[in-house]
Parts: structure tokens; sequence; C-alpha cells
């Protein structure tokens, strides 16, 4: 096929490398400009772009899309079969998603309709799953609620984080997106209409999704926490300094601890959690200071009996 591919993050580049590999004509690639990052805020090209010039592929960055009539008569000289939309970042406009004769074609890292929106990975962890996926679809001009295509189940592991789990469905999405390609062009599937009753959301995170909430139970933060990596990520504060959790897991065995309530046992930090329950703090890193062990906080701040966080 003659595509256009409009992508950005890590998470495409194994689609649009699938592509080419495959033999389709990807004329153009669509990513987001370039931004600052790091401590030195020097520009950085997105993932996508990086693999697009590797590849030898003409890449365009657009700031906007619904109105820029540039953009839009190179679409049109174009003619594309189809157009391929793997985390772009920007909503497809309606002239885009009527140009192609194949339509806006999109991987999704959830099984649709459940987790609608931009986190589906992270809120999928987040929220306890035990298994996800991977749907190819149809875009239309709602919130992910075109017609689905082809779908892939993924199991979750206990210890998997979203940094984790995103590569196995960034590549498990490239495979289904070159057999959604060949069937539809051998027209062997149709799209089927989502059945919005079973919708779940899945929104873009905010660092106050981070903030650890301990009248949660020790599994609910423990899943939050594996979700919400790198970022938000997972913290609260102790004697009014932000804390973040860097590792953690439910502790074992039960106490009565308050929620949020710190327990030393030993060389082991114990906090108070929802239902009883309670998590081990294993590594921390408190606001100004590096990453330190349990034993090294317990040993540099010596909770108090009693002593909080939050």
């Amino acid at each position: 096929m003659k595509l256009v591919f409009c992508g950005t993050p890590q998470f495409a580049v194994p689609s649009l490398e699938a592509l080419v590999a495959a033999g389709h004509d990807v004329q153009l690639v669509v990513t987001q400009p370039d931004r600052p990052q790091g401590r030195g805020m020097q520009l950085a090209a997105p993932p996508v772009k990086q693999t697009a010039v590797r590849l030898h592929l003409l890449v365009t960055q657009p700031e906007k899309i619904r109105k820029n009539q540039e953009f839009q008569h190179l679409l049109e000289r174009i003619q594309p079969d189809a157009i391929i939309v793997v985390g772009y970042g920007r909503i497809i406009p309606p002239w885009m998603l009527h140009l192609p004769r194949f339509g806006n074609i999109n991987v999704h890292g959830s099984l649709l309709p459940k987790y609608r929106g931009a986190a589906p990975i992270q809120w999928a962890i987040a929220n306890g799953e035990t298994a996800t996926g991977v749907t190819t679809m149809h875009l239309d001009e709602g919130l992910d609620t075109g017609d689905t295509l082809l779908k892939r189940e993924l199991a979750i592991a206990a210890d998997d984080t979203s940094v984790t789990l995103a590569p196995r469905m960034a590549e498990l999405g490239a495979a289904l997106l070159i057999e959604t390609l060949t069937q539809l062009q051998d027209r062997q599937i149709k799209g089927a209409p989502q059945d919005d009753s079973l919708a779940t959301l899945a929104p873009i995170l905010k660092k106050e999704d981070g903030l650890v909430n301990f009248r949660r139970s020790a599994t609910e933060i423990y899943n939050r926490f594996r979700g919400f990596q790198p970022w938000p990520g997972a913290y609260t504060t102790f004697r009014s300094r932000n804390l973040k959790f860097i590792a953690v897991r439910p502790a074992s065995e039960a106490a009565e601890v308050a929620a949020g309530e710190l327990r030393v046992s030993g060389d082991r930090l114990i906090v108070g959690c929802g239902d009883g329950s309670n998590l081990e703090l294993l590594q921390l890193q408190l606001e100004g200071k590096k990453n330190m062990s349990a034993r090294d906080f317990i040993s540099g701040y010596r909770p108090n009996p009693g002593e909080r966080l939050g």
C-alpha cells in the first residue's frame, strides 16, 4: 500500500519499521515537532522522527494539522491508500479521515472498547488487570470509538510496569498492523462496531495521579505504582518534604498499622494501608536526596513510633 504514517513516541517505532520491512510504500512520516528535553532543555527529535531519518523516509512536523492548508495539500497530492496512526498525539481532522480509500488505521494499546484514551497501558496495570492487548481500528471523529478490525491479547505479569509492558505491546501492535493491512487488501475483514456500554476510559495522566492515598489497599497502591512508571510514579510527603517511592511491594504479613503510619521492623520499613494491609518500602528518594534503601532511610532519619507519611 501507499501509506502516510503518523506517530511520535517509541511505542510507534516498531509499527513504522514493520511497514517498511513488509514492503509498504511509506511516502511520508508525520510526527510532532522537536521538543526541549533534559536538564539542558536541548531540542530533541521524537523517536519516530529518528527512525524515519534512519530509514531515509520523508518527514514533516507540523505544529497543527486541523486547518493547515499546506499539510492538507501535501497529503492530497500523495493520495495514500491508508493513513496509519500510532500514538501521534493529535486529533485527526475530518478531511484527513475521509482522504484515503482504506481510511485511517490506528494501533491502540488495549482491547477496545476497554481503556479508550491516551494512557491505556498505564491504566490497565494501575487497575490491576492481568491481561490486556492491542486493537487495530478505523478512526472516526470520536475518542477511540471507531470500528475495530483485529485484536490480540497479552498477559500482564505480576511485576510488569508500564515501562516493561509497553515494548511487548508495541511489537504485538506492529505485527497486528501488518496482518490488518494484508486482510484489508484481500477484502478479508471489515470493521466491527464497538459496544459503547462496555467502554472504560484511560485519561491522560496527571501529576496528582501519583499521589499515594493510603486509604487504598497495599495491592491497589502497588498496582498504581507499577502503572504510573516512569511518570508520575508514586509519591507522598515525609516531614513536609516530598518522598518518592522507587521500589515497593505489598507486605506478606499483616500488622496493626494505621493508614499512612510507618513501622520499622529491623531493616524493613512498613507503611499501613487500607483494609488492614501493609506496603513494604524497599527504596525511596527524599526531596533533594539520592535514592536510598529502606535500611539507609531508617538509619538516617530514624522514623518515630507512630510517625505518618502524607
